[in-house]
């Protein structure tokens, strides 16, 4: 008996790996080959591709599809019905599988709802997507990007809170210091 949960629903193909304490729910779709680490929630109609890679932690919420060149690393937060791309110019006849982007989730990042991924780009550490955004390009570890095409608006803490001028997270009292453009924890 598998230690993770596959609703009756749902399908997760032979060959998909999946981590102890993983929950998929109602009519997702895992794909032969794809990895999931422990303790993920995957929500209703996701799919994940057969070359995607999630994390530890990870919470994929309802209407996400993981595309084959999207790693995602533990603790990420992809909020309802985002989106990722994984090739830049897309034509229904033309057949671009070997021009996949890889897309790169980094630890603890939090994609908001419906906001859009656009392949090849690499979200940092702890970096928070406002819904509805359009990343188009690299976005720092910490930092907060909103709007289309996404700028950074800001920095945020460990917590997902947005931090003031003094740099310190009004959650947990944490501080941190801008190096050379990059925000780090002190």
């Amino acid at each position: 008996m598998p230690d993770y949960f596959v609703h009756e629903s749902a399908y997760a193909d032979a060959g998909a790996k999946i981590g102890k304490g993983t929950r998929i729910w109602h009519f997702s779709h895992i794909m032969s080959g794809a990895v999931i680490g422990e303790r993920c929630s995957i929500g209703q109609n996701v799919n994940i591709g057969s070359k995607a890679i999630v994390g530890n932690g990870v919470k994929i919420q309802n209407n996400v599809s993981v595309y084959d060149s999207v790693l995602i690393e533990d603790d990420v937060f992809c909020g309802p019905s985002c989106v990722f791309t994984n090739v830049v110019n897309p034509r229904a006849f033309i057949e671009r599988k070997s021009e996949y982007k890889i897309t790169h989730i980094k630890k603890g990042a939090s994609i908001g709802a419906n906001a859009t991924i656009v392949c090849g780009v690499t979200l940092g550490e702890y970096c928070f997507v406002g819904a509805g955004a359009v990343v188009t390009r690299d976005v720092s570890p910490y930092a907060l990007v909103a709007g289309v095409p996404a700028r950074q608006k800001g920095w945020v803490s460990r917590a997902g809170e947005i931090l003031g001028e003094d740099l310190r997270c009004p959650a947990t009292g944490e501080r941190y210091e801008i190096r050379d453009g990059q925000l780090t924890p002190l």
